[in-house]
């Protein structure tokens, strides 16, 4: 079998790159691109290791320091938490990336008759090989960004109703959300639930605004509640007559919290 060295070093210092450079932009991380070639060279090198004559446990513990000294070159070493989470986006990055490609070239390299699945000869060039890279590993960064972001707003919320009765919540803080009453001008806390009951003696009708709809909403004062770590007093609760548009959220806090919760 004729290998072409060259070529797979060039394959090889592609994807890494690309990983390296995933890494960066998903955990952004300021380094120089240079660094990210270097990173991408060091990597490269491990090619060479499949010319050893050397058992798989070997030429695994060659690849995975290889792996660490690729991050220390990159993006340097801060601490430790600062390490492992690039070695950790590394490898997931990496295995996307594989989990992908695999799949594409099982796609194109096998058919099948029945369950018995057998090589026709064709498979996927390394032409096609970059060209796939890229839009993967780009699917796979914007999907990052997306959770991220998402689950940046979402905390755990519990509130106390008094006498020993405490409600829980998965909640979600909207910048949107500035509904407050207009006399104490107390931020209002959205909650779409069959938990929450307003009695007709406690309730205080607080009037909302959007942009399709305006009307009342019928809000309570509560004892306290906690919003992960952070306790709140002297607020309010309304219960929505609609389910929020997002998945598994069933209360929305209000923006005056942002900087309180995130300090």
């Amino acid at each position: 079998m004729r290998i072409y060295v060259d070529l797979i070093f060039f394959l090889n210092f592609s994807f890494d790159f690309l990983l390296l450079m995933s890494v960066s932009l998903i955990l952004k991380r300021n380094v120089h691109w240079f660094k990210i070639v270097l990173g991408s060279l060091v990597g490269s090198f491990s090619i060479f290791f499949l010319f050893f004559d050397t058992n798989a446990l070997f030429l695994f513990i060659l690849k995975f320091l290889t792996s660490i000294l690729m991050i220390l070159v990159t993006f340097a070493y801060k601490d430790r938490r600062y390490f492992f989470q690039n070695m950790l986006y590394l490898y997931m990055s990496s295995i996307v990336l594989g989990g992908f490609l695999y799949a594409l070239n099982i796609q194109f390299s096998y058919k099948n008759d029945g369950l018995i699945f057998f090589h026709h000869g064709l498979g996927i060039n390394f032409i096609l090989l970059l060209i796939f890279s890229p839009i993967i590993l780009y699917a796979y960064i914007r999907q990052c960004k997306s959770l991220k972001a998402h689950y940046s707003a979402c905390h755990k919320v519990s509130i106390d109703l008094g006498q020993g009765k405490t409600l829980r919540f998965n909640g979600y803080l909207d910048t949107g959300n500035r509904l407050q009453d207009p006399y104490g001008k107390r931020p209002v806390t959205l909650i779409y639930s069959d938990k929450l009951q307003i009695p007709y003696e406690k309730a205080l009708l607080v009037p909302f605004t959007t942009l399709n709809n305006k009307g009342l909403i019928a809000c309570m004062k509560v004892e306290k509640m906690k919003v992960d770590d952070q306790v709140f007093t002297n607020i309010l609760i309304g219960k929505s007559k609609e389910p929020f548009a997002i998945e598994g959220i069933d209360c929305i806090l209000p923006s005056v919290y942002k900087e309180e919760i995130h300090d």
